[in-house]
């Protein structure tokens, strides 16, 4: 059974690219998600096995999500899209409970190898 994906990012080309890399991947993309509201809503009615999450969208920043996700479910799987230049940003994800980080622009092998990597941890951890 394929792995279940929930896309969230704010730029409609970037849920598409996302989701062609994952579906070209082997993976099931769920559900796509707008903005962090949308995601959250996405996330309880899906219950994908991995998440990207964008760290920055307007209204509910990706952290915030981030953190709201796993306080309700601490199992979460949450990979973060990150454009270059947000280092800080991604170290806080990390610490706050993203499981892997992958850096815009998308290279399938990266978006492929994060999600494998971070479904890995999450499983190491269950």
């Amino acid at each position: 059974m394929s792995k279940r994906v929930l896309i969230t990012d704010d730029a409609a080309f970037m849920r598409e690219m996302l989701r062609e890399i994952i579906s070209e991947g082997g993976y099931e993309v769920v559900a796509e998600a707008a903005d962090g509201e949308e995601a959250l809503a996405r996330f309880h009615e899906h219950h994908p096995d991995v998440v990207t999450l964008d760290i920055v969208m307007p209204g509910k920043s990706g952290l915030e999500v981030l953190r709201e996700l796993t306080a309700l479910e601490p199992s979460a799987c949450v990979v973060m899209c990150s454009a270059l230049g947000q280092e800080a940003l991604v170290m806080e994800a990390l610490e706050a409970g993203a499981k892997e980080y992958i850096i815009k622009p998308f290279k399938p092998d990266q978006v492929l190898g994060a999600l494998n990597e971070a479904l890995q941890k999450s499983a190491d951890r269950s």
